[in-house]
Parts: structure tokens; sequence; C-alpha cells
């Protein structure tokens, strides 16, 4: 089998874990016999050094017309002093709506291996298996007006946050569908108390449970679904919220597995290519130095070869390999823990790939570590 896939390492790490990556997705088409065409287009900060913008139009229609999507990272301080529509973050708003990013899934698991890596005691994050649904094109994110203003003389601000139903009610039923194959159970975060959006969020939410009776739906205020994540996160199956809330949450759903450098993603459309990307942001402090953990871009990479490609075979094989190489004591500084073995981006990669070609002489190449 033949896909094209388009690749937007952006900026800081990105470039190194997407590298990697590609090549876990190399090693996979050699095993089960698939080639998988990378090209490459430009996103966020790197963009805007090179052509004036954070998403070049060359890139969306790359995008467009690829099979799938995978993005490094976008951002740093380097860019941080320019207007707010020069800032690497705009270009991936920017692509979510161009493609019509809708719904952002980010898995939780739980690997025993890296028990010791979660500030969280085991017995609390164990077997933890949760999938949290965030709402990806509408929100504060995107209302207008969003702008500072003078009021009464004084400065102020006002950020807008718009919704429309049927943005609200797609990705509801999206969780919904998911939970069908999952546990069967759906809590909907919102703050219902305060917030208008959140009133309509919730009567969406209990129409299309009306549709579902064999899933159960809660309703979970935002501040206690914060503290439920770290008292009972084993009490969660599938987890429906809006853009801000699902952004903020599944930053804090990432110390149950001890480093955001062990989450992915994926962001699916209703029509077209979907995009996949590590949820940790671009870590310029460890830029070019071969730290980074590639393990939620490989991860993500599996992810894509699941909901776009329908490999589940072969990203089964990525997601066995992963756990085999931290079974077996290799850590990335960010999940170092006490007794085991601390490799670089570059060597952990190496270890992905051995374990899924199952090629003895890689492997003992790093026998120094064992």
């Amino acid at each position: 089998m033949e896909k094209r896939i388009a690749v937007l390492p952006g900026d800081g790490i990105g470039k190194e874990v997407v590298k990697g990556a590609i090549e876990v997705l190399q090693a996979v088409g050699e095993r089960f016999g698939h080639q998988f065409h990378f090209e490459y287009g430009k996103i966020g900060g790197e963009a805007i050094d090179t052509v004036g913008t954070p998403l070049p139009d060359e890139t969306v229609e790359l995008c467009k017309q690829s099979d799938a999507v995978l993005l490094g990272a976008v951002g740093g301080p380097k860019w941080e002093s320019q207007p707010v529509h020069l800032r690497p973050e705009r270009g991936l708003l920017k692509i979510r709506k161009e493609l019509n990013l809708y719904a952002n899934l980010r898995p939780t698991t739980y690997f025993q291996s890296l028990a010791d890596s979660s500030p969280l005691r085991k017995e609390v994050i164990e077997n933890v298996d949760m999938l949290m649904v965030r709402e990806l094109t509408g929100g504060l994110y995107f209302g207008k007006p969003s702008e500072r203003i003078q009021q009464n003389g004084r400065d102020a601000v006002v950020d807008t946050l718009f919704y429309q139903r049927n943005e609200m009610e797609r990705v509801i039923k999206l969780a919904f569908e998911l939970a069908k194959s999952r546990t069967g159970k759906v809590t909907s975060v919102d703050k219902a108390n305060v917030l208008e959006s959140s009133r309509m969020w919730r009567e969406v939410a209990e129409e299309i449970a009306k549709d579902y009776p064999e899933v159960e739906l809660e309703h979970m205020l935002v501040d206690n679904a914060a503290m439920q994540l770290v008292r009972k996160p084993t009490q969660f199956d599938v987890i429906v919220t809006e853009n801000l809330f699902g952004d903020i949450l599944s930053d804090e759903a990432s110390v149950l597995t001890g480093s955001l450098g062990m989450l992915p993603s994926a962001s699916l459309s209703e029509a077209g290519p979907y995009l996949y990307e590590p949820i940790h942001g671009s870590a310029p402090d460890i830029e070019g130095r071969n730290l980074a953990n590639p393990l939620a871009t490989i991860l993500s990479a599996a992810m894509m070869l699941r909901l776009s490609f329908n490999m589940n075979e072969e990203a089964e094989a990525i997601e066995q390999a992963v756990s085999q190489v931290l079974e077996a004591g290799y850590r990335t500084g960010d999940i170092m823990a006490f007794g085991k073995h601390q490799v670089s981006t570059t060597e952990m990669v190496e270890q992905v790939k051995a374990t899924l070609l199952d090629n003895e002489a890689i492997l003992n190449i790093m026998g120094a570590y064992a």
C-alpha cells in the first residue's frame, strides 16, 4: 500500500521528533510491505522566518492533497514579540480551520514501566485508560472580537467565546461513537453553572445521549474534572469538552504518564486528511541537543496508521515496540527514574526501530545501557 504524508516539522524539537517518527514509519513499511511518501511543508516560526507568514498557502495545499499530516511543534521565545498575526501559533490555529479539524483525540494510557515517572502514586494511576475528545475549531481561540480596547479612557481587553450548535453536536456525537467501542461511558465537561455556552453544551449532550442508550453520560464541571483527574483518574473513559477546557485538561492528564513527551494526539475532520502531532511544545531550551522524547510523536504515527490508513496491525506493532523498549528500561531525560538507562532521542528511536524489525544486532549496540 502507498500513502502520501505531509510532514510539517515546525520549530524547536519538532524537527528531531518528527525525524524519529518518520524513521519508525519507514521501518513499518519495511516490515509490512508499505510505501510511505513524505513531502515537507513549513509552519510556525520557521515559516515566518523564511516566507513571512506562519502558514503559507503552499503548506495548506500540500496538506489537502495528502492522505495524512504529521506535525512536530510550533513556537518559541524568538517570536514572542511579533504581532499577533505573525505568531507561530496562528499557523497552528489556521491549519485547523483550513482542514476543518474539528475534534482532537488525546489518549492517556498507563504504562506500568513508567509508574515511577509520575508524581502520583502507582495505586492512583494504575490501569488508567482514557480518551480526551476536545472540540478544536470554536470557542475562545477563534471568537471575534479578540483585542485590546479602550473603555472609559482605560486599557481593557475582550475575548469572545463563540460556538454554533452544530459544532457542539458533531464533537459530542463523535465522543459517543468512540465510547461504544470502549467501556461505554462519556463524561461531558463544562461550566454550566456560569457560562451560557456550557448550558447549551449540556443540552446538546443530553439530546445526543438519547440516541445512545448503551452509553452512560455524566456531566462534570471543569473545576471538579481537574481535581478528579489527579484524585481518581480511573473513573474516566471518554471525556468530551470544549476547546479551552480540553487544552488545559489534556495537559494536566499528561502527569498520569509522567511526561508530555508520552502523549500523542489525532485531529479529525469530517472530510479530508487528519492531522497527527504530539501534545508537547517546541521545547526550545533543548533544541538540537538530542534530548527530546520522540515517543509521543512515534505514538502519533501509530494513531495515523490506525485512524487514517486502517493499518491496525501495524499500529499495534509500534505501540508494542514502545512498550517493550520502556519495559527494557530505556528512558529519555523527561521520564528518567532511578535505576533506569538514559538515552538520547536518536538512541530511543533506534531501539523502537530495532524492536519493530526484531533486529538483534541493532539491539545489542545498546548493550552498554543494559
